[in-house]
């Protein structure tokens, strides 16, 4: 009850509050510099990972990249070599996580204490509950949330000591609402954007605002990852405009970003709608994708 009443009593507060927010909104917040950070990126050898390392060489980072496959990531080190920045690459399998911290140690040995953390490895495996393998399960889990807890953990005294740093966990809109056939992908990138919330929320109390967060959550990207997705939400995305908002995040420390910014507004009117509406207008989202169907009903 008391909780309630203080609430009440915050409303004039609650105003302003949406003032100030309707103010940043219409005036741009100002990017920082990110030159000369050490900015570590799982996932590097492809996709959103390689993309977001070339904006971070573009920047005058110094680049540190891992990922599991030693041909990609290498391609992706040259690029940024091209681009002006200083290089180091690390095989690391993401789901085990004694090679994490062995290469973490090697990290902080050879180059020095990362200051931007992109949490970006990632698998799905696109099934249905009965199809999808207890290994593959236990894969999802490992590298869609499990690492982030294991590179964090690693890499994140130092930015406490330092109150400074970034830590970005790349996510999902599938992190925010269910999806048929992706069960324990949603399941791990729900945990993901929780990860990312209670990090933030135990930053601030452990007064370290120096150490800033950002959790990324897109719809289906053209990665080749998902065969032949769809949804009334519009085309699929391409690799390019994700980064761009992301860094474009990174940079002006936005804790939340949606790609497109759309499903922030879908996320926050779900908490308000009544069930039945829901469950109607998620139908007509009509997200569709190739999957294995493992289950059979009887004839």
């Amino acid at each position: 009850m008391l909780f309630f009443l203080y609430s009440f009593l915050l409303f004039p507060f609650l105003l302003l509050c949406y003032l100030e927010s309707l103010l940043k909104l219409l005036i741009p917040k100002k990017r920082k510099s990110v030159a000369g950070e050490i900015a570590l990126i799982t996932g590097a050898g492809h996709g959103i990972g390689r993309l977001t390392a070339y904006e971070f060489a573009k920047l005058g980072s110094k680049l540190v990249l891992w990922d599991i496959n030693k041909h990609g990531v290498e391609e992706t080190a040259a690029k940024c070599r091209e681009l002006g920045s200083s290089v180091h690459t690390f095989v690391v399998d993401c789901s085990k996580r004694e090679d994490i911290y062995s290469s973490a140690k090697k990290v902080k040995e050879e180059v020095g204490d990362v200051s931007i953390l992109v949490n970006n490895a990632g698998v799905v495996y696109p099934s249905d509950f009965f199809a999808t393998q207890e290994p593959q399960i236990e894969k999802t889990f490992e590298v869609n949330v499990l690492a982030h807890f294991w590179t964090t953990k690693a890499f994140l005294p130092a930015m406490m000591n330092n109150n400074h740093g970034h830590i970005v966990t790349v996510a999902s809109v599938a992190g925010h609402y269910g999806v048929p056939f992706l069960m324990a992908y949603c399941s791990s990138k729900f945990a993901a954007v929780g990860f990312h919330k209670s990090l933030t929320e135990e930053l601030e109390a452990l007064k370290r605002p120096g150490v800033k967060t950002s959790c990324l959550c897109p719809n289906f990207i053209n990665t080749g990852f998902i065969k032949n997705p769809s949804s009334s939400l519009g085309p699929v995305l391409e690799p390019e405009e994700v980064v761009s908002k992301l860094m474009d995040g990174i940079l002006t420390d936005k804790k939340m970003i949606f790609v497109p910014s759309s499903l922030d507004i879908l996320t926050k009117f779900e908490r308000l709608l009544p069930e039945h509406f829901l469950a109607i207008m998620k139908r007509k989202l009509d997200v569709r994708f190739d999957a294995v169907i493992g289950y059979k009903p009887k004839e």
